[in-house]
């Protein structure tokens, strides 16, 4: 089993013993996520993998806020919100301004790449590197604006 779904896994005894049930609840639904995969795939996930459910996890939370702030519905946004900082939890520590740019610009160095035509070719340097650590909508941006 991975580092990260044992930790996963140990938070949701914890907030067992805590009865804390909003966290066990959100708890749940990741591993229920990873567990969905795993039984679909007939694999055993490894932290890339499962750090890969999270950030999607932590899309879906993001773009659920925006459709319940715009539907005038707080509630389900708060709710939302929640879950999504569980979820936060169990991501590594995000990367700066500065570090990013790093990696993009070393990744394009690497690459070679000169124009839009090479972006997939960035990006795929890039998402191993800063998987969970960033917001992927943010770095495609980026990496438009350096080609």
């Amino acid at each position: 089993m991975s580092d990260l779904k044992t930790q996963i896994t140990e938070q949701m005894k914890d907030a067992m013993r805590a009865k804390d049930k909003a966290r066990l609840g959100t708890i749940r639904l990741i591993l229920a996520d990873i567990k969905r995969i795993e039984v679909d795939e007939r694999i055993e996930l490894d932290d890339a993998r499962v750090l890969q459910v999270l950030d999607k996890m932590v899309k879906q939370r993001r773009d659920s806020i925006a459709q319940y702030l715009a539907a005038e519905r707080p509630e389900l946004a708060d709710k939302e919100q929640q879950e999504l900082e569980v979820i936060k939890t169990f991501l590594p520590q995000p990367l700066s301004d500065e570090e990013i740019n790093a990696i993009l610009d070393d990744a394009i160095a690497t690459t070679g790449a000169s124009s839009m035509a090479d972006m997939g070719k960035v990006m795929g340097v890039v998402k191993p590197k800063i998987q969970g650590r960033a917001d992927m909508g943010v770095v495609s941006k980026l990496v438009k604006a350096k080609l």
